[in-house]
């Protein structure tokens, strides 16, 4: 047994205070740097090891895997093999292991798939054409999107159609509607259903919502800021009896509204606990000081946060730099030299950098510049492994294994590799399986068992299409069939071998490809069949079903190189947004310019512009030694050039924490000597408007015009340096297309 001496040991007074309080409610307000995954897993340690608590009655909800490996080796730690009686993951995932626990009590089926990013929009694209829905009109994405942030606030199809106040509304309702039968129909649950089912299971189920708030006598919860509404009433729920419910977060933090996020959970969290006690965890053991000033100086123009101050024994270091570029090519070859220049002097590593921006179009002339200078990178945000067409493609062969009623797993490899069905002949079968109510691998066992019977040629149930077609969709249902012999009599490697082989997939790919491009997607599916083998201890079945749920639940958060180790030897270039929960020595963040960041579309809402502020604060902490905030003078973007002002968080940064460096001011002293084109831009630089690079409104957002009054985007596009934006209004007014830069249009 471990001594509370000894887990408090080298915590500091707050720490301390964080992990010793146990009874009741708890709000630790978390600063970043301040060693918030530390103190929870010292909490967890501190509840089994000196009060006694069992570690199957402690729930610890991490935001990304990656955080929860993180979270349970810490733990582990402490606790030895008891950490794995821990019931510790992502909502998600914690949600998914509930679901499999309790399918016969929920009428939900065991064998349930979760469908990620592409295979929803794959299924909406059928909802949408069974709903009688115009996708010329109303974006499947944009509908999707609707429908996600309902399951985020728990709107049902059912209340989302009675609240429905415009066609728009009325559209998403009647997609929502067929959307979830699909669901149904397939055996598939997304990934808002997951969080949906549980708290729909917990206030229906009397007996299930009372097993589970007896089984967990403590909850904590991490990066509580990002949690919706959904994800909070679960919280609420499963500490419905034993209020000892712990959130840690930091609103200053709160970056993912777009996903739903609800900032509002962690700012009234007192509120809604009134006998809650706050702890600010305010000491900073990541950054130097004059980092920490300067993001506290863009942050505090917020008035949705609660105050800290954070301060580290680090001291001062150097200050930061800010520089301005002339275009986005200088900016990119500033950040390649300087890269290249503190290797050299300082004796970095690659692997210390980062370069972070506000949208992925922006990495394109970074990428040139490392490359002309040859520092080696790594680009998050590209094609992940999971989202690669093979690999995809085998594991949708698993997926319809281990559940035949996926339609849309179906539908993917049903002529992958080419076996002579069209679209046609799928066509076919899915209306005649939509007659009969059932999936069309369904379908094809009814046409298989008709066909053995001599009875597909005429009658009511005659075969949908032709003979020739027919025996080959047979064939390809009696493969399946086998491979599902295999899953239940073998361990996962040997099924994902039953399956290149019975299929001769590798065979396709060099057909496919030429060798160069066949041997890369060969090799991921050889990376594709080693992570399959760590599942081959588990039994048949739950090899299976355990490796294709992981799978599913793999985030982008999940597929960041690791930071740990600074040797790795490769620049990251990232975005804001993907570089939350990380940290680096040395931090470029580049396009510091009001359109950009902050970005245009939150010019005039007061809410975003405060998202805005905190994706800036997020950044600049990232930095351990050094930052530097670059902008240009010139950017291009959409086949144009804009003039961007210096971003509004540069003006908030004390002076004397800047240390300024400017490529433009060797352009002014080159052009003094006469005119020039690079004079008469530097002269009109505050007279034109920015001209923005991105489409300022998308699909789902509401708007208000003052003459057609509220409204939802339908669509929008960018025409020359405009953008076109369709707007579904409330009323008689209907769908009108507005030029932006003559509609006067304020969002909601």
């Amino acid at each position: 047994m471990v001594t509370a001496e000894h887990i408090l040991e080298d915590l500091n007074a707050p720490q301390r205070e964080a992990v010793t309080t146990i009874a009741g409610p708890l709000l630790i307000l978390a600063g970043p740097g301040s060693g918030k995954t530390r103190v929870i897993a010292h909490r967890i340690a501190y509840l089994v090891d000196v009060i006694g608590v069992a570690p199957w009655r402690i729930l610890s909800v991490t935001f990304t895997n990656k955080a929860a490996r993180e979270m349970r080796s810490r733990v582990s730690a402490h606790l030895g093999e008891a950490a794995g009686d821990l019931m510790l993951g992502t909502f998600h995932s914690i949600c998914a292991r509930l679901l499999r626990t309790e399918a016969d009590r929920i009428g939900l089926n065991r064998q349930f798939n979760i469908y990620d990013d592409a295979d929803q929009m794959s299924l909406m694209k059928r909802a949408c054409e069974y709903a009688n829905v115009d996708t010329k009109r109303f974006k499947e994405r944009a509908i999707l999107g609707a429908i996600s942030h309902a399951k985020s606030e728990l709107v049902s199809p059912e209340t989302y159609a009675r609240q429905a106040r415009d066609y728009f509304g009325e559209v998403v309702a009647r997609a929502y509607d067929t959307y979830q039968q699909l669901l149904v129909e397939n055996g598939a649950l997304d990934f808002d259903d997951l969080i949906v089912r549980v708290v729909e299971m917990l206030q229906n189920h009397e007996g299930l919502r009372e097993k589970y708030q007896e089984r967990f006598l403590h909850v904590l919860v991490d990066e509580f800021q990002d949690t919706n509404i959904a994800q909070y009433q679960l919280a609420r729920l499963f500490a419905g009896k034993h209020p000892n419910i712990c959130v840690v977060g930091d609103p200053d933090q709160s970056i993912y509204s777009w996903r739903s996020a609800d900032i509002r959970n962690i700012l009234n969290f007192e509120r809604d606990f009134p006998d809650a006690k706050t702890v600010l965890l305010e000491q900073n053991y990541r950054s130097t000081q004059n980092i920490l000033d300067a993001a506290h100086a863009v942050i505090a123009g917020n008035k949705q946060r609660k105050e800290k101050s954070l301060w580290t024994s680090a001291g001062g270091g150097e200050p930061i730099v800010a520089y301005e570029a002339y275009d986005e090519a200088e900016e990119a070859d500033f950040v390649a030299n300087e890269i290249a220049t503190l290797v050299e002097e300082e004796r970095r590593p690659y692997g210390e950098f980062a370069v972070m921006y506000r949208t992925n179009a922006h990495s394109r002339a970074l990428e040139e510049a490392l490359i002309r200078t040859r520092v080696p990178y790594a680009l998050v945000g590209g094609t992940r492994f999971y989202e690669r067409r093979e690999v995809k493609d085998v594991l949708a062969y698993m997926r319809l294994v281990q559940n035949p009623h996926d339609a849309v797993s179906f539908t993917r490899i049903v002529n992958v590799p080419g076996r002579g069905i069209g679209t046609k002949t799928l066509s076919e079968l899915d209306r005649w399986a939509r007659e009969r109510e059932v999936p069309p691998y369904t379908a094809l066992q009814l046409i298989a068992e008709q066909e053995n019977a001599g009875a597909g040629r005429s009658g009511a149930g005659a075969r949908p299409i032709g003979a020739k077609q027919t025996r080959t969709l047979i064939e390809f249902q009696e493969m399946i069939a086998e491979l599902q012999n295999v899953a239940e009599k073998n361990n996962l490697s040997t099924l994902l071998d039953g399956v290149l082989e019975r299929t001769g997939y590798r065979k396709y790919l060099y057909a496919e490809f030429d060798e160069a491009e066949a041997d890369e997607r060969w090799e991921n599916i050889g990376e594709l069949r080693n992570v399959a083998s760590e599942y081959d201890g588990l039994s048949a079945g739950h090899g299976l079903v355990s490796f294709l749920e992981d799978v599913a639940l793999i985030s982008d958060a999940d597929t960041v190189p690791d930071t740990d180790d600074p040797h790795s030897g490769r620049v990251t270039l990232i975005t804001l947004h993907s570089a939350k929960g990380l940290e680096y020595p040395v931090v470029f963040m580049t396009a510091m310019e009001e359109g950009v960041l902050p970005h245009i579309r939150s010019f005039d809402d007061a809410m975003q512009m405060e998202e805005e502020r905190r994706l800036c604060y997020v950044g600049m902490t990232r930095a351990k030694q050094r930052l530097y905030l670059i902008r240009a003078f010139k950017r291009y973007g959409m086949g144009s050039s804009s003039h961007n002002p210096p971003s509004r968080f540069l003006k908030d940064i004390p002076q004397q924490l800047i240390a300024q460096r400017s490529a433009v001011r060797s352009q002014h002293e080159a052009v003094e000597r006469g005119p020039s084109r690079f004079r008469e831009e530097f002269a009109r630089r505050d007279e034109r408007p920015p001209v923005p690079e991105e489409l300022v409104y998308a699909g789902g957002e509401r708007v208000r015009h003052p003459r057609f009054g509220e409204g939802i985007v339908v669509s929008s596009q960018m025409v020359k340096d405009d953008q076109e934006v369709t707007v579904a209004f409330k009323g008689e007014v209907g769908i009108k297309k507005l030029m932006l830069s003559f509609a006067p249009l304020e969002k909601l």
